[in-house]
Order: structure tokens, then C-alpha cells, then sequence
């Protein structure tokens, strides 16, 4: 009976250690958010309140001069570049993602455990650098030989951008499959239904809520890609008007002028607007993926 109490005893201080563990972690974990979005913001908004640009000008003008005396910091152009490379660069990962997952999980599940899935799993973990590092010497001066300019452009971000994000939605959307029930695939044969059919009529719709949300992840880590993309893209701050012309994004931007500029300036409080503009961007994808998960998984 003692060596009972005892272990209740030691019990009972083990789970309150732990739960006082998980919530310590967890309130630091929102001080430390809420923090990071106050700072961001705070800065962010000086553009308007302390130097006086309007949100207009900000959002919808191209001009970007920001070391002028009179400054301007139209960031247009770094928004649609954004949106450019990464609506571009997941229109072709998501279907070749989405394609890889049913052919692991559906067609020749052996060859995609042993094989395909380790691959996907050691793309995913290399570097950024290491991308950007092969664009610029092998897709850059590829580009520029075959199809003219100076290799640096939209195209070569697209296709740097699309390498990254198609392991995170083929991942990501076999998992979603693989997580289905058995029963509704032998229901759909039991019905006469070919492979083809049960994967187009019962698997796709099934794990729709889990494909859509690869698609957001990708598309999210699209957006926030900042080193490769900028060691490709030509870095000007112009609307790209073909898929052969440099340009820029936020994230490019902000890397390559932050380290310059001086705190407090025009130019600096600009980018700090712009920092400001893709975390709420980034916080649009989360609210997104939540919305997508929210419909749940096939029950």
C-alpha cells in the first residue's frame, strides 16, 4: 500500500511538471508571436504614419527610388513578381506533385517506399542556397543560350521555384492519399470500377481537402523563397513583360536592400512595409490551410 502512494505520489508530480512544461513552452511560444508581429507592424507602419507615404502609392505605383531626395517606394512590381513566379511555378508543381503521389501510393506502392519517397524526402531537406546555386550555373546560362537575353529572368525563377516546391506537395498530397481507408477503393473494384476510374471518381475527391492543402503549403513556400529565387531573377525592380526578362520580388528585395539602407530612413522603413505585406501574406496562407483542413479528410 505504501509503494502505491508512493508511485501516485511520483505520478501525480510528473504530470504536473509536465503540464506546467507544455504550458510554459506554449504561452512563450505566443509572447514570442505576438512580439514578432508587433515589432514587424510597428515598423511596417512608419512609411505611412512617419513619412507620410500614402497605401495607395505604395501598393499600386511602380517607381522605386527610395535613396532620391523626394523618395518613392511603389512596390508594385515586387508584388506581382511575387505572384508571377509563384502562381507560375505552381501551376506546373502541383499537377506533376499531384501526379507522383498517385503513382507512389496507387500504382507501384514498392517502388515508392523503397525508392521515391526517400528521394522526395532528400530534396526536401537540401538547402535553398543549393538550388539557386545550380540555377545560376546551369539553368541561367541555359536559358541565355537557347532562348536569348541574359539567362536571368522570370523563367529561370519559375523553374528553380518549381523544383523546390514539388517535393512539399508530392509529400504532402501522398500522405493525404495513403491516409484513406482501404474499404473505398476495394467498394469502388467490388462496383466494376478499373484503377483509372476509382482514381479519378473516389481516391481524388476523397483526399481533396489534404491535396488542396499541399497545394497552399507549396504555393506558401513559394512566396516566402527569398535566396534561390533572388540568385536567379536579374534582381530589377520592373513588371517583367516576358518570361526572358529579370525582375524582382518582395523577398529579393528586402535580402538585397535591407544590410544597405540606414534605420529609420525612407528606404528602410519601406522595406520594413514590405516585410510587413508578406507576413500578413503568409498569415492569409495559414488562415487558408486551417479553412481547407477544417473540411476534414474522407470519413
Amino acid at each position: 500500500m505504501t509503494i502505491d502512494k508512493t508511485y501516485e505520489k511520483k505520478r501525480k508530480v510528473a504530470d504536473a511538471l509536465g503540464r506546467f512544461i507544455v504550458f510554459i513552452s506554449a504561452l512563450l511560444l505566443i509572447i514570442i508571436t505576438i512580439s514578432l508581429f508587433y515589432f514587424v507592424t510597428s515598423k511596417g507602419l512608419s512609411t505611412f504614419i512617419k513619412d507620410g507615404i500614402s497605401v495607395k502609392e505604395f501598393l499600386f505605383s511602380t517607381t522605386w527610388r527610395p535613396d532620391r531626395d523626394v523618395p518613392a517606394v511603389g512596390s508594385l512590381q515586387f508584388i506581382l513578381g511575387s505572384i508571377l513566379v509563384s502562381v507560375f511555378a505552381i501551376m506546373i508543381s502541383a499537377p506533376l506533385g499531384i501526379s507522383s503521389a498517385i503513382f507512389m501510393v496507387e500504382i507501384a506502392k514498392k517502388l515508392g517506399q523503397k525508392i521515391l519517397q526517400p528521394a522526395i524526402e532528400i530534396f526536401v531537406g537540401i538547402p535553398s542556397v543549393v538550388y539557386g546555386w545550380v540555377g545560376l550555373t546551369v539553368l541561367v546560362p541555359f536559358i541565355s543560350k537557347h532562348f536569348g537575353g541574359l539567362g536571368f529572368s522570370l523563367l529561370a525563377g519559375i523553374l528553380v521555384l518549381t523544383i523546390m516546391t514539388l517535393p512539399t506537395i508530392t509529400s504532402v498530397s501522398a500522405d493525404a492519399i495513403r491516409s484513406l481507408p482501404v474499404e473505398i477503393r476495394e467498394a469502388s473494384y467490388a462496383l466494376g470500377a478499373t484503377r483509372w476510374q476509382t482514381i479519378k471518381n473516389v481516391i481524388l475527391p476523397a483526399a481533396k481537402p489534404g491535396i488542396l492543402t499541399a497545394v497552399v503549403l507549396g504555393l506558401a513556400r513559394a512566396f516566402g523563397e527569398a535566396l534561390a529565387v533572388q540568385m536567379v531573377i536579374g534582381n530589377r525592380p520592373v513588371i517583367p513583360k516576358s518570361f526572358l526578362e529579370p525582375m524582382s520580388t518582395i523577398t529579393s528585395i528586402i535580402t538585397m536592400d535591407m544590410a544597405n539602407t540606414v534605420m529609420g530612413s525612407v528606404w528602410n522603413d519601406a522595406l520594413w512595409s514590405l516585410a510587413l505585406l508578406l507576413l500578413l501574406i503568409s498569415f492569409t496562407f495559414i488562415i487558408i490551410i486551417k479553412l481547407v483542413g477544417r473540411r476534414g479528410m474522407y470519413k
